[in-house]
């Protein structure tokens, strides 16, 4: 009975085995038969697909020869999309290509036998041990054997359909040896699986080294079958660690078998040009290492250098050399002109990407894995940028890493700082807790990395080919900005005092002038863009070392300093980079006298550092003006100019408001005049800001942001000094200090009047909304003026107040007031011929009248009241006069218009 059910299991299974292969040769019999009987229709000359081997040594045929691999591409053009021509070529746009789920689909639509072949053939492998095994019918030995047996024969069989009838393409046998190795391939891993899940018969190493084996069969094999099998090798070879289980107090040595699977994939790659193999390889390899890592044991150092080495791999193995010769478009250069860089470039981009989060993420670990992460960071950056100069497609990735660097440094010192730097609470005095051993070293290490970076960022500016203003550019800022990130996060003042850190500034100072100096003589006269942005980075890392070292008013002038001598030097040696710098420092300097120290320090501070502070400021701004109108440059000077004018408002307001309060003193900063010199300041830096954004077509958006803030800050400081400060309603705030006429109603109504009024006139371009809107402001404070004014010359500071009523006097003036205006507007409107002026001045009269009927008539009396509507009448007669004569000229100049 055992003996019959194993006649039938085994004719069984040669009927599995023997019914695709009769039938699959049958196919391919009957092809070859079609073609030739084809031929013979057409008139060709008979010839065969295959030639037979002779049967004997006086055969006329010749022998066949094995097929040999197709030619590996040549390196100088690595894909076919890299090739550049000198000069753009108009080509008629060629037709897509089918992607490789169009092709995968399009094959299995045409040869779904061959696949179903295949995938019958590697289950019979799988079925006869799950045979043997439900029925028991042979030891566990034999059926492991039976099924690499099995495989291995499936294995032979293909390679003796290659051998004997080739693999070519488009031809009726060129599936059957993918198809057979395929099925072996399969049948070899399902038969080593069992022998170590099912049986135990081997143990994991055993198991992985027969797994890893029959992967790297299946990759070679995938080299003459084509890339399907190199992908099942690949997969595989990732796979089997985790088939063959066991345990391990060291798994670290699996990122170099990673390792070396992805190598293998990639290096199928770059000879026979199938790039999702290497994008598959490189995927698995990414996600392999970061499943490793979540496992036991601590692997971020392991982990950090295999994905330091994966990354390189993805780079150097595709073009078969130890320096990348990526050419073509870059991946930023690609989205922009909608030209597809080669399939290397964006390989390259995927892995350093990864590579460079992982390195990030991995920095927080612990203070060695930080610095390990941060090296290779560093090598990964410099190493692009290095090599974009013969692999220009590659020279936009340097960022990433730099990405990386920038984010471990940041992450360091906010979450786990205390882990590198010995002093774990930065709060305590230094002087009661001084730094570690070795922390100040941290930091002057990743400062020299900063340098390390900008000094190849200059080498490849310096080589040219590609954008080298633009390489210049990220070497005057690598470093720089390094050094600011960690005065932001890692408190080096706190560790190594001012000076010493202020050092540091002046080393990157140092180093960018000297970069200046070698790029001047590279350069000469023709072209001065990168000897400016050197000399932008000096002044900037020198400003940053007077901000380390200098007090509040000191700081400021340093920055004013700064700004003239990059004016000084565009006028001596024609940069216009630091128009930068101006822009910058003007902006800097406007930040620093309104906000930090800002307005409260120059109200408090005695009159030596104030005077430096603010006179320094505005005597800067007008030397760098001077300087910039010689070179002629049109945006210094209007950021100057600007500048300039805002500062000196700022100066003259403060000023101001320090000899009031030195002559009244005690607290003034809540008094009607103190806001309104306020709101004086704010309207000026607003007006700065529109005419910057008038004459300078850059950031039109942030000026106009600017203004408005500034803008609605005015106008907040005027509504305060109309309510809740106006002396006219409220006692608290002061009283009106000073002589009829000339008292602090000027600086509190009229000085912001004026201010505005000035700036709308000396601005051009301004929308019409906004120069009626600030005109209309200008009447309005300037008659509220003049209304307490009025009142304060005859009521005094003692009854200024609105509630103590007005005299017969008062209410006179105030009608003799409103009829000069009016009249005054009348005669503007007749200088200029101004219509909307002229009835302006007789809507002021028309109030000045109503005023006279229904106010002073009743409060006048006698001889006044007489003269009054004496005076009026004649003064209303002579208006009406000239009103005709004005409308008669305006009607005769429409004529003649």
């Amino acid at each position: 009975m055992d003996m019959a059910i194993f006649l039938i299991g085994a004719l069984l299974v040669a009927f599995v085995i023997g019914v695709p292969v009769t039938l699959l040769l049958l196919m391919s019999r009957v092809g070859d038969l079609r073609k030739r009987i084809a031929q013979l229709e057409a008139g060709a000359p008979l010839t065969r697909t295959v030639p037979v081997a002779p049967l004997s040594d006086q055969a006329t045929e010749p022998a066949t020869v094995a097929p040999t691999p197709p030619p590996i591409p040549a390196r100088s053009v690595p894909w076919p999309a890299a090739a550049a021509t000198a000069a753009p070529i108009i080509v008629p746009p060629e037709p897509r290509e089918p992607g490789l789920v169009e092709n995968l689909g399009h094959w299995l639509a045409t040869n779904w036998f061959y696949a179903g072949s295949a995938v019958s053939l590697g289950l019979a492998g799988l079925f006869m041990v799950q045979y043997g095994i439900e029925n028991g019918l042979i030891p566990p030995v034999v059926r492991v054997l039976a099924a690499l047996g099995f495989g291995a024969a499936l294995i032979a069989g293909g390679e003796y359909l290659r051998r004997r009838f080739g693999a070519v393409k488009g031809t009726t046998t060129g599936p059957l040896p993918a198809v057979f190795s395929a099925a072996g391939i399969v049948s070899l891993f399902g038969g080593i699986v069992s022998a170590r899940l099912l049986y135990g018969l081997i143990g994991p190493e055993l198991a992985l080294i027969g797994l890893a084996g029959t992967a790297v069969l299946a990759m070679g094999l995938g080299w003459f079958n084509g890339p399907l099998l190199a992908a099942v090798g690949v997969v595989g070879g990732f796979v089997a660690p985790m088939i063959v289980g066991g345990a391990s107090t060291d798994p670290t040595w699996l990122y170099a078998y990673f390792a070396t699977i992805a190598g293998l994939g990639l290096g199928i790659d770059t000879l026979r040009r199938w790039g999702w193999v290497s994008g598959l390889s490189v995927a698995l390899a990414f996600v392999m290492g970061g499943m490793l890592y979540s496992g036991p044991g601590n692997t971020g150092g392991a982990l950090a250098i295999y994905v330091f080495v994966i990354a390189m791999f993805s780079v150097l193995i595709p073009c078969r050399a130890l320096a990348p010769d990526h050419q073509g478009p870059t991946l930023s250069s690609g989205i922009l002109s909608r030209v597809r860089p080669i399939f290397p470039v964006f390989l390259a981009a995927a892995a350093l990407a990864l590579a460079s989060g992982t390195l990030a993420m991995l920095s927080a670990q612990n203070a060695e894995t930080f610095w390990l992460c941060v090296t290779l960071l560093s090598v990964l950056g410099i190493a692009w940028i290095l090599w974009s100069d013969a692999a220009p497609a590659l020279q936009d990735q340097a960022i990433l890493p730099l990405a990386g660097l920038f984010w471990a440094v940041l992450h360091e010192g906010e979450r786990v700082g205390p882990v590198v730097r010995p002093l774990a609470d930065l709060t305590l005095d230094p002087a009661i807790a001084p730094a570690g051993p070795g922390y100040p070293m941290a930091i002057t290490a990743l400062v020299a990395l900063g340098g390390l970076w900008s000094l190849a960022a200059a080498w490849r500016s310096w080589r040219g080919g590609n954008h080298p203003a633009i390489w210049a550019g990220a070497a005057a800022l690598v470093a720089p900005l390094l050094a600011i990130l960690l005065d932001m996060v890692w408190h080096p003042l706190d560790q190594m005092g001012p000076y010493n850190w202020a050092l540091h500034a002046a080393a990157i100072a140092a180093g960018m002038v000297f970069l200046a100096e070698k790029f001047g003589r590279k350069d000469g006269t023709a072209d001065r863009l990168r000897v400016g942005l050197f000399a932008l980075s000096a002044l900037s890392a020198l400003a940053f070392a007077c901000v380390i070292l200098l007090s509040s008013a000191a700081l400021t002038v340093a920055i004013v300093v700064a700004v003239v001598a990059a004016a000084w030097l565009d006028r001596r040696f024609d940069l216009p980079a630091m128009t930068l710098f101006i822009g910058a420092g003007a902006l800097t300097i406007g930040y620093r006298l309104l906000a930090d120290p800002g307005l409260g320090w120059a109200v408090d501070t005695g009159w030596p550092a104030f005077g430096l502070a603010y006179g320094g400021a505005f005597a800067g701004m007008v030397g760098a003006l001077s300087l910039s109108r010689l070179r002629a440059r049109t945006v210094p000077v209007a950021i100057l100019d600007s500048a300039g004018w805002s500062i000196g408002g700022m100066f003259a307001a403060l000023v101001i408001y320090r000899v009031i309060d030195g002559a009244l003193g005690g607290t003034n900063a809540g008094s009607h005049w103190a806001v309104g010199l306020f709101a004086s300041i704010w309207f000026g830096m607003a007006l700065a800001q529109l005419n910057i954004a008038h004459r300078v077509a850059g950031l039109r958006w942030l000026r106009h942001a600017l203004a408005g803030i500034f803008g609605l800050l005015g106008v907040a400081a005027i509504l305060t000094g109309l309510t809740a400060v106006a002396p006219l309603v409220v006692s608290w705030s002061g009283r009106v200090q000073g002589p009829a006429l000339f008292n602090t109603l000027i600086p509190a109504y009229l000085l912001p009047a004026i201010v505005l009024g000035f700036g709308a006139w000396r601005i051009g371009g301004l929308p019409n909304w906004l120069r009626r809107g600030t005109g209309t402001g200008v009447v309005a404070l300037a008659a509220y003026w003049l209304f307490t004014a009025i009142r304060h010359f005859w009521q005094g500071a003692d009854r200024f107040e609105i509630r103590f009523g007005f005299s017969q006097p008062e209410i006179s003036t105030y009608t003799v007031a409103v009829l000069i205006l009016g009249a005054g507007l009348f005669y503007q409107s007749l200088a200029r011929g101004d219509a909307t002026l002229r009835r302006a001045g007789l809507v002021v009269i028309g109030v000045a009248v109503a005023k006279v009927f229904l106010i002073d008539m009743g409060s006048l009396g006698g001889l006044t009241r007489v003269f009054s509507f004496l005076l009026l009448g004649f003064a209303l007669a002579g208006l009406a006069w000239l009103n005709t004569w004005a409308q008669a000229n305006e009607k005769a100049r429409g004529d003649r218009g």
